[in-house]
């Protein structure tokens, strides 16, 4: 068996460390669900069942990123930087 799977996080892992990570902001910034809903414009229920089951569509996962400040993250997301020589690398 390959030990590289033996690593490899479950989605239900990676969506659980992303609801904390969005929870944790929304706290940092002292906002309720209730603000984070309106400020939003997802439901209360969709917050609340993010933040407890890990689930959420994407359009909504946008919008709160929005509302928090952090849609800048998205951007990043999947851009890894590709290096072609060590020039780069050191310049980059």
């Amino acid at each position: 068996m390959n030990n590289q799977f033996l690593n490899q996080k479950t989605p239900n892992e990676i969506a659980k460390n992303l609801a904390e990570k969005i929870k944790q902001q929304r706290k940092k910034l002292k906002i309720s669900q209730e603000s984070l809903a309106q400020k939003s414009d997802v439901s209360l229920g969709s917050i609340k069942r993010f933040e407890t089951k890990y689930e959420i569509s994407l359009q909504s996962l946008i919008k709160i990123a929005i509302a928090l400040d952090l849609d800048n993250d998205f951007e990043k997301l999947f851009s890894h930087q590709t290096y072609t020589s060590i020039d780069e690398v050191i310049n980059g």
